[in-house]
């Protein structure tokens, strides 16, 4: 059994407290809700096993009330809490040495739909699939999607604010977001959960949550925006010869076919060489291997654009292929197929939907998660792989991203793997990301991996803002301690 730390000096709790505190935990919620021990460990490795965890308990409360007792108890015995979602991060948000991790799994209920409004209400431990499967017979959907979309809840979705290859039409989990229920460290529930687009009642307090991994309060519930569920999709690989073709293509995809356009995903060739040198490399549907290739999704529920004419031709297909031909026409693509059915569709999808997979067998890797100004993008990445190459030639090297919206997801698997190597390898990436103007977190958040980062190269003053604000919520810190707020340490940016 661990001993309660204290997350500020250090010191361990005494045993009569650590066993009170567990003996009222499980009072609130059950004893088959408190799990200590080997119990435990199904809860304390991470997705890719990097951050492990030895946690004093796993609770697992089944209503709010029950979070508001538990956090209002940790509280009280000064118990670091970590909230706990689908545990498919990949920065380290829920890695914890001796914390109460309380996991919102039995907190799976649809609260309600309203499909004029347009909303559902749920319960933060709500898979975000099973969001899709509730609301799909009312010709709706929640359009957040991502790899883990099977796996991650809700409340880790809006905890991590995020992303997923639909944010291009969409944006990210923030914006489709009206309302939420939050209980803070104190205990006190805040309850937000309004239906309404139009809300001007003061301060928009739910997008201090939405972002926050858990270090201002735990998420038990939200109100979701949902969106017309589509009848046909548009899919299409491009190939290109270099990123800056791709913008031009995704320029004249957007003026053409409006918010119709929903993905755009880019396949750089450092990845494709990856994925088509793999065991069970997916089909490859072009010749040779092109600079990049990218996945192109257009979706609708009209009518006008899903009703097949006489020909048996889909409108929506038909406008696809009719703006790929232009632009294979004019040099801006190489080549290009499309997907007529929904076999098809999913095969071009696994192309992509691949790239979790190809770091098995290779932790640890350094994983980075960057956006930059679409302007500057065709020039980052192979500026970025040059500069890797430079200090580590053996590297294996890719990137994979959502090209609509900048952002670029970069893998490097060093032969070193000590953390003196790995961390000079980050350095590296951050430091070529913040030459290009952009943002060494894109939609992973930052966890425990993103801490120096955030002391290099975050705003001081925006560093002193966040301290302030995770003051006030949360005095004690005992929320989430260690996350995303750097410690102030001699030397770093913040401290000059």
């Amino acid at each position: 059994m661990i001993a309660i730390s204290d997350h500020k000096t250090g010191t361990r709790a005494p045993v009569a407290q650590q066993d009170d505190l567990l003996q009222k935990l499980g009072a609130i919620c059950g004893q088959s809700n408190l799990l200590t021990g080997r119990q435990t460990s199904s809860y304390a490795r991470d997705w890719r096993g990097q951050y492990p965890s030895h946690p004093l308990a796993v609770v697992r409360p089944g209503t709010t009330q029950e979070v508001s007792s538990i956090l209002s108890l940790a509280n009280e015995h000064g118990c670091p809490v970590v909230p706990l979602g689908g545990n498919t991060g990949l920065v380290g948000g829920t890695q914890t040495d001796g914390g109460l991790m309380v996991s919102l799994e039995r907190m799976k209920r649809i609260r309600a739909i309203d499909p004029a409004g347009r909303t559902a209400s749920v319960d933060a431990g709500v898979i975000v699939e099973e969001v899709n499967c509730a609301v799909e017979r009312f010709g709706l959907r929640f359009p957040l999607a991502f790899g883990a979309d099977g796996s991650a809840m809700i409340g880790g979705a809006l905890s991590t604010n995020a992303g997923g290859a639909n944010v291009l039409a969409f944006g990210m989990a923030r914006a489709l977001c009206l309302g939420l229920e939050v209980v803070l460290p104190d205990g006190r529930i805040l309850d937000d959960m309004v239906a309404l687009r139009k809300n001007n009642t003061g301060y928009d307090l739910k997008h201090l949550f939405i972002g926050a991994e858990g270090t201002l309060g735990l998420i038990t519930g939200a109100v979701l925006t949902l969106t017309d569920l589509p009848t046909t999709y548009a899919t299409a690989l491009i190939g290109v010869n270099a990123l800056d073709d791709g913008l031009k293509a995704l320029g004249r995809l957007r003026r053409a076919c409006g918010s119709q356009l929903e993905a755009f995903e880019v396949m750089p060739e450092s990845y494709l060489k990856r994925l088509l040198g793999s065991q069970e490399a997916p089909n490859f549907p072009f010749p040779e291997v092109p600079g990049a290739a990218i996945l192109v999704e257009l979706a609708s529920s009209s009518p006008i654009d899903c009703t097949p004419n006489d020909k048996g031709e889909t409108p929506l297909i038909e406008r696809l292929a009719t703006e790929l031909g232009d632009c294979i026409g004019t040099g801006v693509v190489t080549d290009a197929v499309i997907a007529h059915n929904a076999q098809q569709r999913a095969a071009l999808w696994r192309l992509r939907d691949t790239a979790p997979e190809l770091t098995k067998g290779l932790t640890p890797v350094v994983a980075a998660d960057v956006s930059v100004p679409l302007d500057l993008i065709g020039e980052f990445e192979p500026s970025l792989q040059q500069s890797i190459r430079s200090m580590d030639p053996d590297a294996l090297f890719w990137t994979v991203g959502h090209l609509g919206d900048g952002n670029l997801h970069i893998v490097v698997c060093t032969g070193d793997k000590s953390p003196e190597h790995m961390a000079r390898v980050r350095n590296v990436i951050d430091e070529t990301t913040m030459r290009f103007q952009g943002a060494f977190s894109a939609e992973h958040g930052v966890g425990i991996q993103k801490l120096e980062s955030m002391s290099a190269f975050k705003s001081p003053v925006a560093l002193d803002l966040m301290r302030g604000i995770k003051a006030v919520f949360d005095p004690k810190g005992i929320m989430n301690p260690g996350k995303v707020l750097p410690d102030r340490l001699p030397g770093t940016m913040h401290e000059k």
